[in-house]
């Protein structure tokens, strides 16, 4: 499978597949219009369920000869409330309701009970702990400790219905459980089994649930399999540094994350994180929302609009869209809307930005050899950037100074090719093994190729090892004229 003219956004469009989008028309629909990715979502039916989905896309590839990455997200330790008396209820402000282990509920006579079954959490809580439920809505503030860890009064900072088994978080607490929960690992095996190419994993705070997520997938497969960390928790941004490390990726999942963070905060966090993950060549995917109105309207709002456009603007390299596409009345309608908006955006963004971005001033070759590259191909009117990595690490680099040329990057790697469909502006295709070196199959690719005119320019960029070279990196720059 090799890159072609399909690929005209810099964006990448991650679609979430459901009811509303389970269709070969449709599904092919969107992937003209800029989806590279499709999440199918853990949360609400096992791996098996998506076999039929699964064989669609790998139709699709073939009979648009393009490689699709299926990404499955794990749900993760999601916490639920148990059954509330007479729910719904009214929460008045200033009300006293009380929280606490199952066990306790009969001990509790007056007043509203919510049941918690987690008592690692409840260890955790004393006076003046936040707690959020029903999605935000409703915000408490632990009143009086009644038995530690097992019962406490909370007192209301807002009013509003409150429901049974609605989700709970405890904003700016890092919670003990862990991001990997026995479920999700016995459906990674199975994700693994039925040929997914990337996992999203909710509620990271630290990198050791990385470590546990790849050491799990290690014992499963000997490929590299990418991970992208779900950032959810308010504790996982004072860990993104060592997050980044190890994570293939990051999604802002401003849903959960939105209600750990004060909401008037989340804009500059997600600003911040974007940021964070371009300096450390790591795709970052902005999600939640991002066309919400679209799940029951033909067109979204201005907000929406502008929502979107800022995502591009911070540098985000995808966004995802996840109702409007999974149980949405217009799922290829609102990936196409998207796609306009995208092409709107990018075009100001390139031209806000200037040109390539400057490394900052470090010890980094792989970063200056790019931006280098970069530099050049403005130079010389050079109709695209042509890289050559078997890991993908040297796209990266060049997506990651955000040029205004498309980066057409060979691999021998069918994986890496799943993974290199995350990152901005890169469109990964296969090279010829059979040839040993680096330069001659970039070389024999544009010669091949239709993507490029007889005299035109190009500046390749590759990491063809030399008898002395201890590790594998960008070692050479050339411009080639077909």
């Amino acid at each position: 499978m090799m890159p072609h003219n399909l690929d005209s956004l810099h964006i990448k469009i991650i679609a979430t597949l459901g009811p509303s989008s389970m269709d070969y028309e449709i599904m092919k629909g969107m992937v003209r219009s800029g989806v590279r990715i499709f999440r199918l979502n853990f949360s609400h039916a096992p791996p098996l369920d998506f076999k039929p989905a699964i064989a669609l896309i790998r139709q699709i590839e073939q009979d648009l000869n393009l490689a699709l990455t299926i990404m499955g997200d794990l749900s993760g330790p999601k916490l639920r409330i148990g059954e509330v008396a007479d729910s719904p209820v009214e929460i008045l402000p200033g009300q006293t309701i009380f929280l606490g282990l199952p066990e306790v509920r009969d001990q509790q006579s007056e007043g509203i009970f919510i049941s918690l079954d987690f008592p690692e959490i409840l260890q955790e809580l004393s006076s003046e702990t936040l707690v959020s439920l029903s999605d935000g809505m409703l915000r408490f503030r632990v009143k009086e400790v009644l038995r530690p860890g097992a019962l406490f009064s909370l007192q209301a900072e807002n009013g509003g219905l409150l429901s049974s088994n609605k989700g709970i978080t405890f904003p700016g607490m890092t919670v003990p459980l862990p991001a990997l929960t026995e479920k999700d690992v016995s459906y990674l095996h199975e994700a693994l089994d039925l040929g997914f190419n990337a996992f999203a994993l909710s509620f990271v705070q630290h990198q050791s649930d990385l470590e546990k997520i790849k050491a799990e997938i290690a014992t499963h497969v000997a490929d590299r399999v990418p991970v992208i960390a779900k950032l959810e928790r308010a504790g996982a941004l004072e860990h993104l540094e060592a997050i980044l490390q190890l994570a293939d990726g990051i999604m802002v999942a401003r849903g959960d994350l939105g209600l750990e963070c004060p909401l008037e905060e989340l804009p500059v966090t997600q600003k911040k994180i974007i940021r964070a993950c371009r300096h450390a060549q790591k795709p970052v995917i902005v999600a939640t929302q991002m066309l919400l109105s679209m799940v029951h309207n033909p067109l979204p709002t201005r907000a929406e609009t502008t929502d979107v456009a800022n995502a591009i603007h911070d540098g985000a390299d995808c966004v995802m869209l996840s109702e409007e596409t999974a149980v949405g009345k217009y799922p290829l309608e609102a990936v196409e809307f998207i796609r306009k908006i995208a092409e709107k955006a990018e075009a100001y963004y390139l031209e806000r930005i200037g040109g390539p971005y400057p490394p900052k001033k470090e010890k980094n070759p792989g970063k200056y050899l790019a931006y280098s590259a970069c530099l050049l191909a403005e130079n010389t009117d050079s109709s695209a950037l042509v890289s050559h990595s078997t890991t993908g690490i040297t796209a990266a680099f060049l997506s990651s100074r955000r040029p205004v040329h498309p980066i057409y990057a060979l691999t021998p790697d069918p994986l890496t090719i799943r993974l290199l469909n995350f990152y901005w502006g890169v469109r990964p295709g296969l090279s010829d093994p059979s040839t040993p070196n680096h330069l001659e199959r970039i070389e024999s690719f544009i010669q091949k190729s239709d993507l490029f005119a007889h005299g035109e320019s190009l500046v390749l960029t590759s990491g063809q090892p030399t008898p002395g070279q201890q590790t594998d990196h960008t070692n050479l720059i050339k411009i080639y004229y077909k």
